[in-house]
């Protein structure tokens, strides 16, 4: 039986061009889910360069790989900062009332 070799799967991989990068946030965004949202802009921050992004919002690098993981928890304010220095906006739209059923 012949072995078929396999790796993770990366996002930020894939994330080729700034429209890859504000659809993949704005699915996360829609999911309702902060941790998920956290993971989602940390894999954008990976695919842009997180060396680079640590310098324009002046964060540590290591802290925004701590924040930016599915585990972290970061506050809003790093939120906005690592959003702006994507070149990235988030935005507010009134809700659709979910259909039961």
């Amino acid at each position: 039986m012949t072995k078929t070799a396999t790796r993770i799967w990366d996002p930020a991989e894939h994330l080729q061009s700034d429209e890859d990068m504000a659809a993949y946030l704005e699915a996360a965004l829609e999911e309702g889910d902060a941790a998920l949202f956290a993971a989602a802009l940390g894999d954008i921050a990976r695919a842009k360069g997180m060396s680079q992004l640590a310098r324009e919002t002046g964060l540590g690098r290591e802290s925004l790989y701590k924040a930016l993981s599915p585990s972290g928890n970061p506050e809003f304010a790093t939120i906005l900062r690592v959003v702006g220095a994507l070149g990235l906006q988030l935005h507010a739209t009134r809700a659709t009332a979910k259909r039961v059923g």
